[in-house]
């Protein structure tokens, strides 16, 4: 929450926790500690109230009554750092649905008190019209929104589709936010991606190709980072961009395990990667920031102890050859056996299996080549519909 806070712009002043059984229904915090919170304020000075939960509509406007102070709760916090990261036409318009999903259902009561001044039966107050037509604004709005994202959908699955006929297995870098994602990427492409010692620094995905040490190439796509209790319409409004995670062949789960909340936040990513039914790809797990733990035998543990891992420094491009030897045995786990009778047609098939795959033998008939190999999946598809 401070990362988010920091992230935000916010200033922190002061800071305050709260144990009980269950939330208040009427101010999710009790009256009591509402009015421990308005002393906390005004002793600060503060503008505003942060809570680290997602506050129903009601609760947030009776914790503004009684603090006498704007309240914005996680999710409002998260929506408010996607518009000022937001630069490309796409994540501005998953910005703007983000934020009319979370603004819908606050409509609520806006107006009751101006409605009760048109009284009298068959009539119906200002109050009342000007929220029916905020709220049908709105859904015009979404309606629009949705519409357009899916147009630009459709256009990041061309892209796919074109990039799925060149003869690269694609990876997507996952994690938490600020783990590290961007940093690697441009270790390990030449990228010039943003990078930012900030939450949420990388909202539009990159995907840049990577040369493996065998001459082989994969392209790995950036996506944007995960958050813990990451919010419903954020996974809704960004399911374009999280598509890049689904369509992956592999995934790099970055981990920060400098961080004294890693664990937490590798457990974050993992549910997010079972949301979006993209748990069962193969998985290398990077422990990032090595170069800032306390005990030096913390990553050399955790490698130990992690099936198919590897730790590194991304800021200073240290344990990178591991890493690539990590990337290269995920690749060979996913080639598919080939035997096949290559028309001479279609001999550019050969060379790339030659160039992306292990080609076991070639002979050379009259009519075809018989073709035995191991090439990634894309390939033996075009190896089989050669022979049609």
């Amino acid at each position: 929450m401070r990362a988010l806070a920091h992230s935000a712009g916010v200033r922190l002043v002061a800071e305050t926790r709260q144990k009980r059984p269950l939330p208040d229904v009427a101010t999710y915090i009790g009256k009591g500690k509402a009015e421990t919170l308005f002393q906390l304020a005004r002793e600060h000075e503060a503008d505003v109230i942060l809570f680290d939960v997602e506050l129903n509509p009601v609760q947030q406007r009776n914790l503004e009554q009684i603090t006498q102070t704007r309240v914005v709760d996680r999710t409002q916090l998260i929506l408010d750092i996607f518009a000022q990261r937001a630069r490309s036409r796409e994540g501005a318009l998953q910005v703007e649905l983000a934020q009319l999903l979370y603004l819908m259902p606050r409509l609520s009561g806006k107006g009751v008190a101006l409605s009760r001044l048109g009284g009298g039966i068959g009539t119906r107050g200002p109050g009342e019209t000007k929220l029916e037509i905020d709220k049908r604004r709105i859904r015009e709005r979404v309606a629009q929104l949705r519409h357009e994202i899916d147009e630009m959908r459709r256009q990041r699955t061309h892209q796919r589709a074109s990039r799925r006929k060149l003869p690269f297995p694609s990876g997507a870098i996952v994690g938490y936010t600020n783990a590290g994602k961007s940093t690697l990427l441009n270790v390990l492409s030449g990228a010039q991606t943003l990078v930012d010692n900030r939450v949420f620094a990388t909202l539009d995905p990159t995907t840049r190709r990577v040369v493996l040490p065998d001459g082989w190439s994969v392209l790995l796509t950036d996506t944007v980072g995960f958050v813990e209790n990451l919010p419903p319409m954020l996974l809704e409004a960004f399911y374009a961009t999280l598509e890049e995670v689904r369509e992956a062949d592999f995934l790099l789960h970055v981990i920060d395990i400098s961080s004294p909340h890693w664990e937490l936040q590798r457990d974050a990513v993992e549910t997010t990667l079972v949301e979006l039914q993209a748990d069962q790809k193969p998985v290398i797990t990077v422990f990032n920031k090595a170069d800032c733990v306390r005990d030096p035998a913390l990553p050399r543990q955790l490698v130990a102890e992690t099936p198919n891992s590897v730790y590194i420094s991304a800021r200073f491009a240290q344990g990178i050859p591991h890493l690539m030897d990590r990337i290269v045995a995920t690749v060979q786990g996913m080639l598919v056996y080939v035997d096949v009778w290559l028309p001479y047609a279609a001999t550019a098939l050969l060379a790339e299996c030659y160039e992306y795959g292990r080609v076991l033998s070639v002979d050379y008939h009259e009519e075809a080549i018989h073709l035995r190999a191991q090439v990634i999946p894309s390939v033996a598809a075009r190896l089989r519909e050669s022979q049609k």
